[in-house]
């Protein structure tokens, strides 16, 4: 079976009859669009028959709209309006630092650096609207990879190939627990072999410091032993704090976590500290990566200007 699409009207019949419409004068119409009086009229023509129907009147003085006329003015302004919005967007988001931008960051780093981050984004780059989505590490990785996201802050690396993975800050891990701990009130930098024995609580399934967090305690030969588990980090601080045994707070959620009234300890450990490399991810094929390059940078300034306890990376 064979199908035979009707002819629509092109762009310049409707601009072409749009003008007359306005001007209901070949004449001044053809002027106004600088074009011949004929290649005119044979526009508007084309568009009739296109139509199956007669758009104008014609007389020898004047030029009159026909009720279906007067129905298809409205319908060429809309879409050649339309049109012109279209080219304006597009050349609008050739421009760098343009249009919308979706950033994907992990529940623990989200509360403790977006605060530095939101007020750069609105002033550097105002053009930029910038929405972001906090969720797990294996959710914004689908979600970048799909192209739901346009880029992501999350613990690196991410072994995902087809991403490029800039650096953004390294932090040391902080070992947590209640000012009524036995280890309290001791500032001396704690050896990793002093996780073994203790009740060590974590994050849910999902979460990346979890994994993070087992990987120290298994260097050691440490395990999780405690049966609790925490939804959020400042969750997780509120247990620990009550006595429900130790964790490992990234240095960067300390000042915000300590600074709600929590009775909480916190001991260093001995050099090389556990840590973790906090970096902005995104596709490698995306057309704005050197636009998500530059503003790695910018978020370097912006974590440097706020002095966050982390160490910026370039």
């Amino acid at each position: 079976m064979i199908l035979i699409s009707e002819p629509t009207p092109t762009l310049a019949q409707l601009r072409a009859f749009l003008a007359v419409a306005d001007h209901l004068h070949f004449r001044e119409a053809a002027s106004a669009l600088r074009m011949s009086q004929p290649a005119l009229s044979s526009a508007v023509s084309a568009l009739e028959e296109t139509l199956h129907t007669r758009l104008l009147e014609r007389t020898t003085r004047k030029v009159l709209l026909t009720p279906s006329g007067e129905r298809v003015a409205v319908h060429a302004a809309r879409v050649l309006k339309a049109v012109e919005d279209l080219m304006g967007e597009v050349a609008q988001n050739r421009e760098p630092f343009n249009g919308p931008a979706h950033l994907g960051v992990i529940p623990t780093v989200a509360p403790y650096v977006l605060p530095a981050l939101l007020p750069m984004f609105s002033r550097r780059f105002p053009r930029l609207k910038l929405t972001v989505h906090e969720a797990k590490t294996e959710t914004i990785l689908e979600e970048v990879r799909e192209g739901r996201l346009d880029m992501v802050m999350l613990a690196l690396p991410t072994e995902v190939t087809g991403l490029v993975e800039e650096p953004l800050y390294e932090e040391d891990f902080l070992l947590a627990f209640s000012p009524d701990h036995p280890m309290a009130g001791d500032d001396t930098p704690l050896d990793r072999e002093a996780l073994k024995g203790l009740d060590i609580v974590l994050l849910n399934q999902g979460h990346c410091l979890r994994e993070q967090a087992i990987d120290v305690c298994r260097e050691v030969g440490a395990r999780a032993t405690a049966a609790t588990y925490a939804t959020s980090l400042p969750t997780l601080v509120q247990l620990v704090a009550g006595g429900l045994g130790v964790t490992l707070l990234p240095e960067s959620a300390v000042p915000v976590e300590t600074g709600k009234r929590v009775r909480l300890a916190l001991r260093r450990f001995a050099d090389p500290a556990p840590g973790r490399t906090i970096g902005l991810a995104y596709r490698a094929s995306s057309a704005r990566s050197a636009e998500y390059g530059l503003l790695a940078r910018a978020v370097r300034s912006a974590l440097r200007a706020r002095r966050l306890p982390v160490r910026i990376v370039g």
